[in-house]
């Protein structure tokens, strides 16, 4: 098994009511938590890069992270997060990438109609998947401690519309979540009903989850039990992460990457391990075993 586009991913996850962690990484440290632990887990896996990961670390990164995918067990769906243009999704489709989201979801509606179907159009004519989002996700920022943004419940009405007007893959919706670490006096809560009933609006369209981390375990479980496919996770295993860089940093000098990082990568490797298993994907690649690996001209 080996890079595959988010259809392939999601086709046998919606069959199998599942659903396949999305983890954002920008270096070779997150790369390797990721894959690594998805692979040991035998769950499929999406890598994820944001535009701004991108930008920090650069294109030729792309070259290891392609490398790596095809060397492993597992199915894996190399996607752009969020890119904010066309122009940010042809850069992505140009690195290699099998997938792409374009989040116009804060312009207008015409807006994000129009340039989601040029992005779709584009993407398809070389087997690239596409996510788009209507309605959109609450902002936490990136501290513990911060101001918390709402977002925008999608609507059953508007899910359907979108899907029908665009083409688009798979589709990120609003339904209670907030990207990054909560504030200690928020509680958290996923609209199920409202899930529910975008479910039944559009029953043959993966849908997204973004702002996965730091919800309670319980909700996550659920929204995954009642429709939802791909949860997105970077706060939540980037934190343990850091945490343990700090606490190491703070009994020596950490000048050596063998005696710093390696901690830190179990710690957070352990994160993505319970990811997977409250997405109930541990064990699920062997139902990806056969699958012909994605290819650009392939549709």
């Amino acid at each position: 098994m080996t890079l595959v586009n988010m259809n392939q991913l999601m086709e046998v996850a919606r069959k199998n009511n599942f659903a396949v962690g999305a983890y954002n990484v920008s270096n070779l440290e997150l790369m390797r938590i990721a894959i690594e632990q998805c692979e040991a887990d035998y769950a499929p896996a999406i890598i994820m890069i944001h535009p701004t990961e991108l930008r920090y670390c650069k294109d030729d990164f792309i070259s290891y992270v392609l490398t790596r995918i095809r060397d492993s067990k597992i199915p894996v769906a190399l996607h752009l997060d969020h890119g904010d243009s066309v122009d940010s999704a042809a850069r992505a489709i140009h690195d290699g990438f099998s997938s792409v989201m374009i989040d116009l979801s804060a312009e207008d509606w015409e807006t994000n109609v129009s340039l989601t179907r040029e992005t779709v159009k584009m993407a398809h004519r070389v087997g690239v998947s596409v996510e788009g989002e209507v309605g959109t996700i609450g902002q936490t920022g990136i501290h513990v401690e911060g101001h918390k943004k709402e977002g925008i419940y999608t609507t059953p009405e508007e899910a359907q519309k979108f899907v029908e007007e665009t083409g688009v893959d798979t589709l990120a919706v609003g339904i209670g979540t907030s990207h990054g670490i909560y504030p200690s006096d928020v509680t958290p809560k996923i609209r199920i009903d409202i899930l529910k009933d975008i479910v039944k609006a559009v029953p043959d369209t993966p849908l997204v989850l973004h702002g996965g981390s730091s919800n309670p375990d319980e909700q996550i479980a659920e929204a995954v039990k009642n429709g939802i496919n791909k949860v997105n996770i970077s706060s939540d295993y980037k934190h343990a992460f850091f945490e343990k860089v700090r606490e190491i940093l703070g009994k020596d000098d950490g000048w050596d990457p063998n005696n710093l990082f390696p901690d830190a990568i179990t710690a957070a490797k352990q994160i993505v391990h319970h990811k997977n298993d409250l997405f109930d994907a541990v064990g699920k690649a062997k139902l990806y075993e056969g699958m012909d690996p994605w290819r650009a001209d392939k549709i």
